[in-house]
């Protein structure tokens, strides 16, 4: 007669020759831990955050924007207050110029990569924060699709970023996952019922503590 511990032991030898089945890896599980690592390594989560700063003449909604003044506040940019050209509104207008702590603070960050930036008073493009993710909040499963929700936040990386993100706020986002014959991942393509990693981050909500 079999004792409980034989019994046991020939259970796991049996789930251990299942897992070593062709076709069976850790991905067809969707853990939390998964998830996480799936998330985190996408390139929609990777993406950093861009912020555009156009000088030259601006309408007075975006000088008064808090981008904007937050800037001025921090003494990185100053501005004359200028009649409005064809095609920008509404009116005043303001001429906006880097002060010289702006500049040195500023155009070290200008990405290069991307043709025509700042070129003729263009927007200049300064990247200015990543995502972390803190967790996953809960995984619902439903057949070959699931849906993933999990909180993060902006963190800084350089004084621009510092000035306009708070690394204490947090967002909550849901993502789709769909399960293939080599295991989940996160959806990249518009789904009936799931939300692609981009349309969650550009949705996040603020998440209270």
């Amino acid at each position: 007669m079999r004792t409980t511990k034989t019994l046991l032991l020939s259970f796991l030898l049996c789930l251990g020759l299942v897992c070593m089945a062709p076709g069976c890896s850790p991905r067809n599980f969707l853990t939390r831990r998964l998830a996480a690592d799936l998330i985190s390594a996408s390139d929609a989560f990777k993406e950093p955050q861009l912020f555009w700063l156009r000088t030259g003449i601006v309408s007075n909604k975006d000088f008064s924007s808090p981008d904007y003044m937050v800037l001025q506040r921090r003494g990185w940019i100053i501005a004359s207050q200028q009649k409005c050209p064809a095609g920008v509104d509404p009116p005043p207008c303001w001429d906006v110029v880097l002060t010289p702590i702006g500049v040195d603070t500023v155009r070290p960050l200008i990405s290069s990569a991307l043709p025509d930036n700042g070129r003729d008073n263009g927007p200049m493009a300064i990247e200015v924060a990543r995502r972390e993710l803190l967790g996953i909040s809960g995984i619902s499963k439903g057949g070959n699709f699931a849906d993933v929700e999990f909180t993060w936040r902006w963190v800084p990386i350089n004084k621009v970023g510092s000035a306009l993100y708070d690394s204490g706020v947090r967002y909550r986002s849901t993502v789709g996952f769909r399960g293939y014959d080599d295991g989940w991942r996160v959806v990249d393509q518009t789904a009936p019922s799931n939300q692609t990693l981009d349309e969650a981050l550009r949705n996040a909500q603020p998440a209270t503590p």
